[in-house]
């Protein structure tokens, strides 16, 4: 496992999420593969990265099955985590109709690593 910061520990560990338009990889477009802060794992292609003007990086689609969906306590969201180490990335959404896979995965810059092409 990869030494973390103690804000990106509060984001990957305990779930927290960063503030909108403050992440690095919200207004990058560099072709290359986005992997977990944490662990390494491959987790996005840039191929699919697109801009949702949420504020925070995301992808239509993820690499692999690398994410794991899981139901949120609250019942209304879906957390996506690592399926390698378990560690937060962000939330999933699906039906808003954004790109023609009708899927969001909006994910913490802070959770990510960019390897470039």
């Amino acid at each position: 496992m990869n030494k973390l910061t103690t804000q990106e520990k509060h984001v990957i560990q305990d779930k927290g999420t960063e503030a909108p338009y403050s992440g690095k990889y919200n207004d990058f477009y560099e072709e290359g593969i986005f992997t977990c802060k944490r662990c390494n794992a491959r987790l996005y292609s840039s191929k699919d990265k697109f801009d949702s003007g949420c504020g925070w990086p995301s992808f239509d689609d993820e690499l692999n099955e690398a994410i794991q969906h899981t139901i949120d306590a609250d019942g209304r969201r879906v957390e996506i985590t690592c399926k390698a180490c378990g560690g937060h990335l962000g939330h999933v959404f699906k039906g808003e109709h954004i790109t023609a896979k009708n899927t969001r995965h909006c994910v913490n810059s802070l959770s990510l690593n960019f390897l470039k092409k």
